[in-house]
């Protein structure tokens, strides 16, 4: 297979170019662990409640049901942690509001009160995602946690070993990877079971395939999550 002076050959140059996901609702792959919460973004705008709160592990797909929501309400988009006093008027005259990781380095708690109380007077349906249910959240302003347990809770569940494998089988396919199903089990059985590190993996796995002009094999899934788990100790 090697060239005839057996040294090895050196390795491709990989270029960074931006990986795009869809972020349509047939994209999503909607199985046990994430029904309840497709079922709530489905329902709008017959929503029991004005305001959402969808909650889930770290990639569990809440900003892609965010997405899938924004471009059916034409909601404005931010995050706690970019939220100020400025972008108030902006978001309150918006369709809808998405607030996404309110539970991560939110801004100041009374401008977040005060973006829910606008957008409850001017009738604006509000989504707001966080890794953690409100009762977790470390919020002093009483009226501020009071108001956020009043809101509904949709939930994503950690995956399952199907929802895991069909993750897999998704995030190789936006990548144009073809990988067998012996494949893909050896890599569920073997990663950390989070949405999260699907999206590592995957991405390593691209990386080195890449690099090395490998098909994605055991071998070479082995490696990557050999690596990405030396990165995480170092």
């Amino acid at each position: 297979m090697g060239g005839g002076n057996g040294r090895a050959r050196p390795a491709q140059l990989v270029l960074e170019l931006p990986h795009l996901a869809a972020h349509g609702r047939d994209d999503f792959l909607v199985l046990s662990s994430n029904l309840a919460a497709v079922e709530m973004i489905d329902r709008w705008p017959n929503w029991p409640h004005p305001a959402l709160i969808l909650v889930g592990p770290e990639g569990s797909g809440k900003t892609h049901l965010a997405q899938v929501w924004r471009g059916r309400s034409g909601a404005a988009s931010i995050t706690g942690e970019q939220l100020r006093e400025s972008e108030l008027e902006r978001l309150a005259s918006a369709d809808g509001v998405i607030v996404e990781n309110v539970d991560r380095g939110q801004a100041d708690e009374r401008i977040f009160f005060h973006l829910l109380n606008l957008a409850r007077e001017r009738g604006i349906a509000m989504l707001l995602t966080a890794r953690t249910p409100p009762g977790e959240w470390q919020v002093r302003l009483p009226d501020l946690r009071s108001r956020l347990r009043s809101l509904p809770v949709a939930t994503i569940a950690s995956p399952d070993d199907s929802l895991l494998k069909a993750v897999l089988v998704k995030l190789f396919a936006d990548r144009q990877l073809a990988v067998s199903p012996k494949v893909i089990d050896h890599i569920a059985l073997r990663m950390e079971r989070s949405m999260g590190a699907a999206v590592r993996l995957v991405e390593e796995i691209d990386r080195r395939a890449l690099a090395e002009r490998r098909k994605v094999t055991r071998q070479l899934a082995g490696d990557a999550l050999e690596g990405l788990a030396k990165g995480s100790r170092s």
